[in-house]
């Protein structure tokens, strides 16, 4: 997704345009189609009161369900397949048979990308782009915003169902606490419920009282903190250089090197002793510096589980070498480091937003 679901609508919603039931297809729906677009994590009544909506509406209903290509997270805490159970799960097998589930891969930083995903998703189920399809979702959430991203498609708005919100409790249950019967369907708290008995979830579990304590450091300041890093992209030969992380948030993920910068240097500065820090990387400072190709600013606001942190990446492109990748050994935060071939790169294995990162760096 180009923006996570629970960013905050960036359009005015009020020009919804309305179903026309008089134009009904041969089933006697307004759509052949009604896509729902969400991260679902989990899956509550809110959700469930848009489907609900969409098959009133719709002969099928297309769930796209956001974030499928991620790893494990205390942000993205369920699979696709552990979501798209909670879903179907929670209707009779006529409705289920209603409701096509599709996995939809983030592409974070890159708009253009996301709405092919979300273009090429919907026809693996419909076979055209031209059928009767239209969009549905929340009126006064993010879902709203994807509404008017899809000017052919004619937009469906549902009331938010007691302003029910995933991440509260997403963040209860990673706590410790049990699935609330009244919030989430049957199907949603037996998933939860199996999931909690399993090594993923006392690691995310773990993970999460990490981060709990960790804000809770800055809960007397005045104001949220925001916080500034920098990232290392370094590439030679087709390779990029990664760490494997050590501790938490995100332990034994892959990254890009970087960290927190250091209050009297500057963000090139920073990113360099990050660099050297965490891969000992065996090339002359010298020659890093004259390396650097370019430099970004990565901001989505939800990028971190942390709190509100912005980094500055830094692309390095070294000279290619007859001698070979240049020596690299994992130290500091950095359980080890490697060069790894530029295909065999996956969102799923990579920390936080650092596989978008290196996909809008690099050009892929």
């Amino acid at each position: 997704m180009p923006k996570s679901a629970s960013a905050n609508p960036s359009k005015d919603h009020s020009k919804h345009s309305t179903v026309n039931n008089s134009a009904t297809n041969s089933g006697g729906y307004p759509f052949d189609y009604l896509v729902f677009i969400g991260r679902f994590q989990p899956f509550h009544l809110g959700h469930q009161s848009v489907i609900d909506a969409a098959l009133q509406l719709a002969q099928h209903v297309i769930v796209l369900i956001g974030s499928a290509n991620l790893p494990r997270s205390t942000r993205n805490s369920f699979s696709f397949a552990e979501r798209e159970q909670m879903i179907l799960g929670a209707y009779d097998k006529a409705d289920a048979k209603r409701i096509h589930c599709v996995d939809l891969p983030d592409a974070l930083y890159n708009d253009t990308r996301w709405l092919q995903y979300v273009q090429a998703c919907v026809q693996s189920v419909t076979g055209t782009l031209d059928a009767n399809i239209g969009l549905i979702g929340h009126s006064k959430d993010s879902s709203s915003y994807y509404l008017s991203l899809f000017p052919n498609w004619q937009s469906v708005a549902v009331a938010n169902y007691r302003e029910l919100s995933a991440t509260p409790l997403r963040e209860g249950y990673l706590l410790g606490a049990d699935p609330l019967p009244d919030l989430v369907p049957a199907s949603t708290a037996k998933v939860m419920k199996a999931f909690k008995k399993t090594p993923e979830y006392k690691q995310l579990h773990e993970e999460a009282g990490f981060i709990d304590k960790y804000k809770k450091q800055w809960q007397d300041a005045p104001y949220p903190p925001t916080f500034m890093t920098v990232d290392a992209v370094v590439v030679q030969s087709g390779h990029i250089l990664l760490v494997e992380r050590r501790g938490m948030p995100g332990q034994g993920l892959w990254a890009l090197p970087g960290g927190f910068i250091n209050p009297k240097e500057t963000l090139f500065d920073a990113c360099i002793r990050e660099l050297r820090e965490e891969t000992r990387l065996k090339v002359p400072e010298a020659v890093l510096r004259g390396s650097r190709h370019s430099q970004h600013t990565f901001d989505d606001p939800y990028r971190s589980a942390r709190g509100r942190t912005i980094t500055q990446a830094f692309y390095f492109v070294l000279k290619n070498d007859p001698k070979g990748l240049p020596a690299v050994r994992g130290s500091d935060d950095a359980k080890r480091a490697f060069w790894l071939p530029l295909a065999q790169l996956r969102a799923d294995k990579l920390f936080e937003d650092h596989y978008a990162i290196i996909c809008k760096m690099v050009g892929l």
